[in-house]
């Protein structure tokens, strides 16, 4: 089994900032009508060119990386946080230079309030990770920057002399990473299953695979804050139907368990970090655990890789 780390992301603690620095690249090429920048100086040239306010909602990593890139290119940035964000993350999000919006709202309330801030045409541009009907493009463009750390993972597997993962675990909140996932392990030559692994008190995926239709569900709290999203993002939806092999809710007491024993390994993940070596616990241990070992092509030898998406360490790297 492998961890693939993610705590150390450009210092911003989680693989977000892939997916926002990504499509705040394109938002500035789109703005100021030029070709998607080829290196930090261009990218710096156009934010200048284009006075725009970045907006988007938030449970934490994506903010964070929103405003850390904003801040850095010397554009504007407005968060807006559900009413469950601990005053910590609210701090990280304020430090990186963003104004936040705290609101009474859950997650999706939250999303929809920020969506509703921005009017077309105006130089309020939102950068939100979930998609809806009407607001696919710039998720689009988060999903392809997420798609830089497989491209990463299979690098380093080459380098281990692996031919790749058998099976992939991933962490979910409305899906987007894992949209990222399937895709890239549904082409050619690629064969990994792949594994779901959200919080119990926020299964959106796993209800939206029962009912085979996208489902909205009622949050609660949980540690396990960055996954705790209601609604799948319509986007990754028709690809998580078709191309997850398994799917498994988890406890906070699960996700609690697994950052214990991924410290142990040196790998200084947070609860949402760790929920995939909860859910690869809780699918590939215990009682028909054999049976679904079967189900996912899995044996003695095969290569199970973790997403451990944020944390407090690490290198970013394969642990």
């Amino acid at each position: 089994m492998l961890v693939k780390d993610e705590s150390e992301r450009f210092g911003v603690s989680s693989f977000k900032a892939l997916g926002a620095s990504y499509a705040i690249a394109r938002v500035l090429a789109e703005h100021t009508s030029e070709p998607l920048a080829a290196s930090w100086d261009q990218l710096r040239a156009q934010a200048t060119q284009a006075p725009i306010t970045l907006v988007t909602a938030t449970d934490g990593n994506h903010g964070r990386a929103l405003a850390h890139f904003a801040a850095a290119l010397g554009v504007a940035a407005e968060v807006v946080v559900p009413a469950v964000m601990s005053e910590a993350v609210v701090a990280a999000i304020a430090g990186e230079g963003a104004q936040v919006i705290r609101t009474d709202l859950g997650y999706d309330e939250a999303v929809q309030a920020a969506a509703a801030s921005v009017r077309p045409g105006s130089a309020r541009v939102l950068v939100q990770d979930t998609a809806w009907p009407g607001y696919e493009v710039v998720p689009g463009w988060i999903v392809e920057g997420y798609q830089t750390m497989l491209e990463e993972l299979e690098e380093q597997l080459d380098a281990l002399g692996l031919a790749g993962p058998d099976l992939v675990a991933v962490p979910v909140g409305v899906g987007s990473l894992a949209q990222a996932v399937v895709t890239f392990y549904r082409q050619a030559e690629r064969t990994a299953s792949v594994l779901s692994c959200e919080p119990d008190t926020a299964a959106c995926i796993l209800a939206s695979l029962r009912e085979r239709t996208l489902t909205s569900v009622s949050t609660g709290s949980t540690n396990m804050a960055g996954l705790n999203c209601g609604t799948p993002t319509s986007l990754g939806w028709p690809l998580l139907c078709e191309g997850l092999d398994a799917a498994v809710a988890v406890s906070d007491e699960e996700a609690v368990r697994a950052t214990q024993t991924l410290s142990g390994f040196g790998v200084r993940a947070g609860a949402s970090g760790a929920a995939s070596l909860a859910g690869v616990e809780a699918v590939l241990t215990g009682a028909r655990s054999a049976e679904r070992r079967v189900q996912l092509g899995l044996d003695e030898q095969s290569v199970v890789v973790l997403l451990s998406t944020e944390g407090s360490g690490g290198a970013g790297g394969l642990t």
